[in-house]
C-alpha cells in the first residue's frame, strides 16, 4: 500500500505540474509601472513648496508641511517600486548610470537634505530632474 501511495503522489504531481513555463519583464503585465506617478507627486511637491513660501499663515504653513511630507514620502516609494520591481539586471548592464539614479532621487525626495526636510523649490527641481532622467531610461525601455 506504500508504494502505491508514492506512485499516487507522483501521478499527482505530473498532473498538477504546470504544462507551460513562462516569464515576464516585471511582476505584472507591463503598463503597471510608470514614472508618472512619482513625478505627479514630486510637482505637487514643488506646489507645495511654492505656497509655502508665499504664505506667512503658521496653520497654513504647518498644514503644508505636513501634505509635503507625505508626497515626498510617496515619491520615494514609487521610485522603489520602479527600481526594484521593473528595472532589471539587463537594464543595469545598459544603463550602468541607474542605481545611482535612483540612489539619488530617492534621497533628493527623502530626509536629510530632501524635500521630506527641506521647503526649498531648488531641491524640488533637482528632485523633478532626476524624475525625468529616470523616465528617459524608462521610456527608452519600454522601446526596445
Amino acid at each position: 500500500m506504500i508504494r502505491n501511495e508514492g506512485r499516487e503522489s507522483q501521478v499527482l504531481l505530473k498532473l498538477l505540474r504546470p504544462k507551460t513555463t513562462v516569464s515576464a519583464h516585471c511582476d505584472l503585465p507591463c503598463g503597471v509601472y510608470d514614472p508618472a506617478q512619482a513625478r505627479i507627486e514630486a510637482d505637487s511637491v514643488k506646489a507645495i513648496c511654492e505656497k509655502y513660501a508665499a504664505n506667512e499663515d503658521p496653520e497654513f504653513r504647518a498644514r503644508a508641511i505636513l501634505i509635503k511630507e507625505q508626497r515626498s514620502q510617496l515619491v520615494k516609494e514609487h521610485l522603489w517600486v520602479l527600481w526594484t520591481d521593473y528595472f532589471k539586471p539587463p537594464h543595469f548592464e545598459k544603463y550602468p548610470q541607474l542605481h545611482q539614479l535612483f540612489n539619488e532621487a530617492t534621497k533628493l525626495a527623502g530626509g536629510g537634505g530632501g524635500t521630506k526636510a527641506s521647503m526649498d523649490v531648488k531641491v524640488a527641481d533637482e528632485l523633478l530632474a532626476k524624475i525625468a532622467e529616470i523616465d528617459k531610461i524608462f521610456w527608452e525601455t519600454k522601446q526596445g
